[in-house]
């Protein structure tokens, strides 16, 4: 029998940091043992699998990032990313 797609994999989440088109930033996690095989940042963000990059305890910046705004989770259009980076201080 082939494997389940709704499977009980651990969720292995890096924070991480993103720069969308509109100068909108993202602080939020991603979990890198989504699928099979991505097990780096840049496998998930590369991905032509999936169409968006799903995150959780995101904040979002506005521009001048004066105000923010919380989610507990955030659907990202890859095509609207200028670029991502891990947060370098976690674990």
């Amino acid at each position: 029998m082939g494997k389940n797609k709704s499977d009980n994999r651990q969720v292995e989440s890096r924070i991480v940091r993103i720069r969308l088109v509109d100068g909108t930033l993202v602080n939020g996690q991603v979990n890198l043992n989504r699928e099979e095989g991505y097990d780096r940042l840049s496998d998930l963000v590369s991905s032509k699998q999936e169409p968006f990059l799903i995150l959780f305890n995101v904040v979002l910046y506005d521009k001048p990032m004066e105000s923010s705004i919380k989610h507990k989770t955030l659907f990202v259009n890859k095509n609207y990313i200028i670029w991502v980076e891990p947060d370098e201080d976690q674990k």
